[in-house]
């Protein structure tokens, strides 16, 4: 029955009837480049549809299944009925072939897959093999059908056409000249094309035609692989791979794939399950060896894996992650994990090699980099614990690589791999290797090692990654972290495996796509031993330094982490930690303010009893609320909302929400009474919200008499202004309560005056005028403590506005009331004052509260202020010293005529009197003018000359009051109070910079004279508080008034803070030679603060502003010394040598030139940053040729006509140009040549001079770190920018201290130098031993050869002895260093090459055409004259690799040999120049 029905379905297919030579040619071909069947031989089978292939199919199927009915071959059905199975394989090759053009419809693509599964089905009937029915072509075309018969891109949008209007207008250029005729055919024709392809167009009935009939040839196709072998057929099972890897994600899976050895191909029902079947059939081992097989597989599936897009992975991933490419990972990571557990010890080895190379494929976007690690850390589980532990440690090397993207995806892992429970070892680890499975290895090393990365980058992403341990709160993580901080971290694998600057090897095939199949090879990673052991002791100093790091996202993540330790009590909060987190909370950063805002708030939310961190949750979040940001404000708001306000109940109601705020709000009246002025800006914003209630206020006064009386009315006093209404009979009784109590609380007393002051215009007016009455009498008692008195008096003037219909009536009131007192204070001050022995009776706290109420009282009452009143101050106020001890009269000559130093002198008060009675004398002066005129000299002069700290400090604040009242009369006296800026106090230093800050803010004083510079001189205060509070005055309140003051002041400081005054246009003001004294920062011990400042103003000027400094530089400063305005001496060398270090410096380039963009992406932000990052390459292109034009322009020409006259004037200032110029050569050093295109010699010059200059700083630098040659420099070294050391090796100089810099007997034993920097001299520094090499060795015997014959001959023409040097030469192992070594040991070296200098071989020049010409020195001792003296030898060489030339010969005659001509002893000159005569 399988026979006939065979013979039908082959007779149905005609294939007798198919030409013999067109079967032949189809085979001889092998399948390629062949002529289609004839169409009515085709029309014939497909007359039917598919009904002839399907008949066919049937009829074959018996044969491959073997079945019992088959009792026959079909291989002898096919030889007896004359059916040539060659034919029968040609006509399916041609409906293969026909499916292969992208333009086939429908039918042709069902024909092919069809003809496909029947080819397949032959190859499955045994005797395949033996009638050669496996061709690899047709094989291949039939498994390329399974790609082409599906239609491409149908996931993708379609093409839109292009108008005709767009293509008019892409026909004109842009002059609107029409472009040529013969491209805009050409791509019509390409377009007409392209329209015709996308006008195919499948419906979806005929999808689901085409994916039936693919899901049932892939099924046969299984079959197929599970009993015909390609073990020897590499390239059709790779091709088998790339077929299986296209239908992973060929449809979507509803259900969960879980595929194993026990599933059929006809249980699946969707074709990734049958691509999953398809590769293990491929894995086993009837396909040839596994692991080979399982490399090519692992291969494929690592795009797969990774959610690469593209061919093979090839293309760049996509922004967002598609679900199908999401799916279908998770599914081949299922896969792997499955395939990993059947084949166990075969894949291990493979597993390993994918997992290495998902770490080096990984896109660098976080998304895909997060589903990478958790894949990573879900496969490395299926390893053993011993190849757990080696990939762990390959992982540690792998983190510790130069790139960026490797060591930030390794945090990524860690962070995976710690999610995960901790693998127990099965005890065949050592030690050492059981360290890597523990998550220990993972925090303290793996995570924590990389806080301190080079790349900010990696350190935000690895404290990010800390912090995140400790908030997953699994007991391992946070005990590990807390031994970590403790002290007791991993340290034997760091010792044995730990590696830096690592670099990987044999992973050919994974940085850029192969087209041929690439390898699978392990990626190995360099071992470099790592130094950098981490202390544990020393955790919390380097987080409290990232916090303060320069880059944003550190500084957040650090701030995470230190919120993370000490939210969970990993280690005891100390104030430090504490003192970080609020001192964040006023960084530049507005990001990082909020963050430091959110971890404070959530530190005291965990420890809500802790008092510390109370204390510093108030002083961190309340100052907030005045920030410039008001984002940041209003979180700064709502937090205090959150703690202080919304807990509060009734009193009645006890909750720990309660008690916290209560807590908070007494700290605030008790200890953080400063931050009162902030806490009123806050309530002054809620008051316009509407935040008070009159419900809120009832709450708050029910806590009135308890145990939080003093709190509630602080709270009362910040809210009563704004409080829709009040228990204003709660109030009276309370201050009646409080003036029955001689000892009531203070400052319940002033929050009482203070509501009282508030709801004054609510009182009746009999309780005003008891009220009025009651603090009257208490101020004319003296009742009120000195704190008291200011409120009291306040609260008065409230109290008799608010009792008095007009203000001219409550005036008078005033005035009846404070005269009184004014009269009481003044016959109290007589009394001292004037009668005799009254001072010897005073009481001193007495006097000042009489003193203070009589300031206070006088303000509200002017018109009963009398002179006499004036004079009782002064007379209280005259100095306790007499005028002579004041000073000098040179200190005195710029004081005016007119100051009144005779009323201040000879007075027996104290100290602290005479403080309070200059703020008195303060008070008065606002209302007199006349009494300020008189006054304000005097007190201009106390600042000077007293030496109290409270007068000067009380001093300062009423010449700082006045300038506000009075700003002309006070602008001259303004320097007097900025030289307070260098008081010796600090509370001075601090209370006089504050002063001026508000005074600069609100322009009543100018940056006139030196005040710019004084200013900016605290920056480099000894207080770092003082310093810190500078910068922040300078960056966040003045320089936003006024961009261009940095700028604009600039070139003067250089002057300024160098006290040069030769400049006829800078550093002109006039100053005491106090002040000049006070604020000096010349010299060299002062350098380092002079580059503080000029680094911190650089570091805020805008790129604009760096862009025209250094032109502004160059015309202002360098010039005037290149055209002669200024000379060069000594006093000039300190200002060039700071201009050039400020021209050196990292902080004048321009910003985009200064950062890495590389460094700077973020792991968060991934398509921004890179977009960021390639537009700040362009942009730093641009720049910089843009920089370049500029420096040729306005700076070459300068530094180069400065640099010889430095070279002349053998300045110090020389070394640190040759540093700007080494500068230069590294920002261009492949445009030196072109810099200097207009002076070649220049260039060739400055490229010389660099490289001898560098040459001398390695010198340097290798005898600073020899020890051996330290005894022999003994005191005559020194740093490089101090003053020039003594030469080593001179007798005269060996106990003798170092030579000051202008010293003659230094200046005579200096070389004259060709190269020009001599800062100092090559001869000074004595090189350490080097090895020789071949070329220089021969260099050298070439040279004594030379040497040894010319001595010879002066010997034999003198009777002079020959000295040679060979001996000298092998007695130290042929090193340069024994040359030295001899000459110092007392051999006389006095013959020598002419560009070879003696004691160094670095300075050996070839055709450089030197000449040799002894200088006039000028003679200092005998003994010089006498080596000056001596004959010299001259030896010129040619370079080794030079060709030889003809010598020239000697016109010179021997001495000794009158007759003849001098024999040639090998001598070469350098150039075609007149031959060097010997001096004689």
């Amino acid at each position: 029955m399988a026979a006939e029905r065979l013979l039908r379905a082959l007779e149905r297919w005609g294939v007798r009837g198919v030409s013999a030579a067109w079967v032949d040619t189809t085979w001889e071909l092998d399948f390629t480049e062949t002529e289609p069947l004839d169409s009515r031989q085709e029309s014939v089978i497909t007359e039917a549809g598919l009904e002839a292939f399907s008949q066919l199919y049937e009829a074959l199927c018996p044969f491959a299944a073997e079945e019992q009915e088959v009792t026959e071959s079909v291989w002898s059905l096919f030889a007896e009925n004359n059916f040539s199975h060659n034919a029968l394989v040609a006509v399916l090759y041609h409906f293969v072939q026909e499916a292969q053009d992208k333009k086939a419809d429908v039918a042709q693509r069902l024909y092919a897959l069809h003809a496909a599964g029947l080819y397949f089905l032959l190859v499955e009937i045994p005797g395949n093999i033996a009638n050669r029915l496996f061709h690899p072509v047709m094989f291949e075309k039939c498994l390329q059908t399974f790609q082409k018969c599906w239609p491409q891109g149908l996931d993708l949008p379609r093409k839109r056409k292009k108008s005709q209007t767009s293509s008019q207008q892409h026909g004109k250029n842009k002059r609107g000249k029409v472009a040529k005729k013969t491209n805009t055919q050409i791509d019509d024709i390409f377009e007409e094309e392209e329209d015709q392809e996308e006008e195919l167009f499948f419906s979806a009935s005929d999808l689901l035609q085409i994916r039936e009939a693919l899901f049932l040839l892939l099924k046969n196709f299984l079959r197929l692989l599970s009993k015909f072998s390609l073990k020897e057929k590499p390239q059709c099972v790779q091709a088998c791979i790339q077929i299986f890897l296209g239908f992973l994600s060929f449809e979507p899976c509803p259900r969960s794939l879980e595929p194993s050895e026990s599933m059929s191909p006809d249980q699946a029902r969707y074709v990734p399950e049958l691509a999953h079947l398809g590769l293990r059939l491929l894995c086993s081992t009837l396909h040839g060896l596994q692991d080979q097989t399982l490399r090519w597989v692992f291969h494929r599936l690592l795009p797969v894996v990774l959610m690469l897009s593209g061919r093979g992975g090839s293309g760049a991933a996509p922004a967002a992650v598609p679900s199908q490419a999401m799916s279908a990972s998770n599914q081949a990571i299922k896969f792997i994990r499955s395939l990993t557990k059947d084949l166990a010890e075969v894949a291990f080895p493979v597993l390993r090699i994918l997992l290495q190379h998902i770490c080096i494929k990984v896109p660098d976007k976080s998304e895909y980099r997060t589903h990478a690690a958790l894949a990573l850390s879900q496969l490395l589980y299926q390893l053993p614990c011993a190849q757990h532990a080696d990939f762990v440690a390959w992982l540690y090397r792998y983190s510790c690589n130069s790139k960026i993207s490797y060591r930030v995806f390794a945090l990524d892992v860690a962070l995976a791999l710690l999610e995960l429970p901790e693998r127990e070892h099965d005890g065949s680890l050592s030690e050492e290797q059981g360290a890597f499975l523990k998550h220990k290895f993972l925090v303290q090393v793996m995570v924590f090692g990389r806080c301190s990365d080079r790349a900010p980058t990696v350190r935000s992403r690895a404290l990010s990654s800390f912090a995140q341990c400790l908030e997953t709160r699994t007991t391992s993580s946070v005990e590990n972290i807390q031994e970590l901080l403790q002290g007791t971290g991993v340290s034997t694998a760091l010792t044995t495996h730990g590696h830096t600057g690592t670099s990987l090897s044999s992973a050919e095939g994974l940085s850029r796509p192969q087209k041929t199949f690439p390898t699978f090879k392990t990626v190995e990673v360099s071992n470099e031993r790592d130094t950098n052991d981490f202390d544990g002791k020393e955790v919390m100093a380097m987080l409290r330094l990232r916090a303060g790091d320069e880059k944003t996202n550190v500084r957040k993540s650090a701030l995470q982490v230190l919120m993370s330790i000490l939210k969970h009590s990993v280690i005891p909060c100390t104030p430090e930690d504490l003192a970080t987190l609020q001192d964040r909370c006023r960084d530049p950063a507005v990001s990082v303010r909020k963050q430091a805002l959110q971890s404070i708030t959530d530190l005291l939310m965990s420890h809500p009893d802790d008092v510390l961190i109370q204390k510093a949750w108030l002083t961190g979040v309340i100052p907030v609320v005045m920030d410039c940001e008001s984002s940041v404000q209003e979180k700064a708001l709502a937090c205090l909302d959150q703690f202080l306000l919304e807990p509060i109940k009734h009193s009645r109601r006890q909750e720990a929400g309660q008690n916290l705020a209560w807590d908070l709000l007494t700290l605030l009246t008790k200890e953080s009474q400063e931050l009162s002025r902030y806490l009123s800006k806050a309530f002054g914003v809620w008051s316009k919200q509407g935040r008070f209630s009159s419900t809120f206020v009832s709450v708050v006064i029910s806590h009135v008499g308890t145990e939080r009386s003093s709190p509630a009315w602080m709270l009362l006093a910040k809210v009563a202004g704004s409080a829709p209404k009040l228990d204003y009979s709660k109030v009276v009784d309370t201050w009646d309560e409080i003036s029955r109590q001689p000892t009531a609380d203070l400052d319940t007393t002033v929050h009482v005056l203070s509501v009282i002051g508030s709801i004054a215009k609510h009182l009746s007016r009999s309780t005003q005028h008891k009220l009025i009455d009651d603090i009257r009498s208490r101020l004319r008692d003296f009742q009120f403590p000195l704190e008291g008195i200011s409120p009291a008096v306040e609260t008065l003037q409230k109290l008799c506005l608010a009792s008095s219909d007009a203000l001219e009536e409550a005036q008078a009131q005033l005035d009846e009331i404070c005269g009184g007192l004014v009269s009481v204070c003044e016959s109290y001050i007589s009394s001292i004052v004037l009668k005799e022995g009254g001072a010897e009776q005073l009481q001193e706290d007495a006097l000042v509260r009489h003193l203070f109420i009589l300031g206070e009282a006088a303000q509200l009452c002017p018109a009963r202020v009398e002179k006499r009143i004036f004079l009782l101050i002064q007379s209280i106020l005259a100095s306790p010293v007499t005028l002579e001890q004041y000073g000098s009269d040179d200190d005195n000559d710029d004081r005016p005529a007119t100051q009144p130093l005779s009323q201040f002198r000879g007075s027996v008060m104290p100290s602290v009197v005479r403080a309070h009675a200059f703020i008195t004398l303060g008070k008065l002066c606002l209302q007199h003018e006349d009494l300020a005129k008189q006054c304000i000299a005097a007190l201009a002069r106390e600042l000077e000359v007293s030496k109290d700290m409270a007068i000067r400090n009380n001093v300062v604040i009423v010449i700082c009051d006045l300038c506000i009242r009075y700003t002309t009369m006070v602008d001259k006296y303004i320097p007097d109070v900025s030289a307070c800026l260098k008081d010796p106090e600090p509370f001075i230093r601090k209370q006089t910079l504050i002063l001026l800050t508000n005074l600069l803010q609100e322009e009543f004083v100018k940056w006139k004279g030196s005040l710019f510079f004084r200013f900016i001189s605290v920056l480099v205060d000894p207080n770092p508080d003082i310093a810190s509070l500078a910068e922040f005055c300078l960056v966040h309140l003045l320089l936003k008034r006024n961009p261009a003051m940095f700028s604009q002041h600039f070139i003067e400081c250089i002057f300024h803070f160098n006290s040069y005054e030769r400049h006829e246009k800078y550093n002109r003001f006039s100053q005491s030679e106090r002040e000049k004294k006070l604020f000096s920062l010349k010299g060299q011990a002062n350098k380092e603060k002079r580059m503080q400042i000029y680094k911190f103003l650089l570091d805020h000027f805008t790129d604009e502003q760096r862009f025209n400094i250094t032109s502004k530089i160059s015309h202002n400063v360098l010039a005037c010394f290149v055209d002669g305005v200024l000379p060069l001496d000594a006093e000039a060398s300190e200002l060039l040598s700071d201009t050039f270090e400020i021209l050196s410096c990292k902080e004048i380039k321009l910003s985009a030139m200064r950062s890495r963009p590389e460094e700077d992406l973020l792991p968060e932000e991934d398509e921004m940053a890179m977009a960021n990052a390639v537009m700040q390459v362009a942009q730093k292109k641009l720049i910089s040729q843009v920089q370049k034009k500029n420096f040729v322009e306005h700076v070459i020409p300068v530094i180069t006509s400065l640099k010889a006259a430095l070279e002349q004037s053998r300045l110090l200032a020389l070394r640190d140009l040759m540093n700007y110029l080494r500068e230069i050569t590294q920002d261009y050093r492949n445009e030196i040549k072109e810099l200097f295109a207009a002076d070649k010699q220049l260039a060739a010059e400055l490229e010389y001079d660099m490289k001898k200059y560098e040459e001398q700083l390695q010198r340097e630098q290798e005898l600073l770190g020899d020890p051996d040659s330290l005894p022999a420099r003994g005191a005559a070294q020194r740093s490089p920018s101090s003053d020039k050391a003594t030469l080593p090796g001179d007798p005269h100089n060996a106990g003798s201290p170092p030579a000051r810099r202008d010293s003659s007997p230094l200046r005579a034993a200096l070389p004259p130098s060709s190269t020009g920097f001599i800062t100092p001299p090559a001869r000074i520094l004595k090189p350490k031993p080097r090895r020789i090499s071949l070329n220089t060795f021969a260099i050298l015997n070439s040279a004594r050869k030379v040497m040894e014959e010319a001595r010879k001959q002066r010997s034999r023409s003198l009777g002079g002895r020959p000295l040679s040097l060979g001996s000298q030469w092998s007695s130290k192992q042929g090193t340069l260093g024994s040359l030295s070594q001899a000459s110092s040991e007392g051999v006389v070296l006095n013959v020598r090459a002419i560009s070879t200098p003696d004691k160094s071989i670095n300075n050996v020049t070839f055709g450089a055409g030197v000449s040799y010409i002894s200088p006039t020195d000028t003679p200092t001792s005998a003994q010089e004259k006498q080596a000056r003296d001596r004959p010299k030898e001259i030896v010129c060489l040619e370079a080794p690799d030079k060709p030889s030339s003809q010598p020239q010969p000697w016109k010179v005659n021997s001495p000794g040999r009158r007759s003849g001509t001098l024999p040639r002893t090998g001598l070469r000159t350098f150039s075609s120049k007149a031959p060097l005569k010997p001096a004689n």
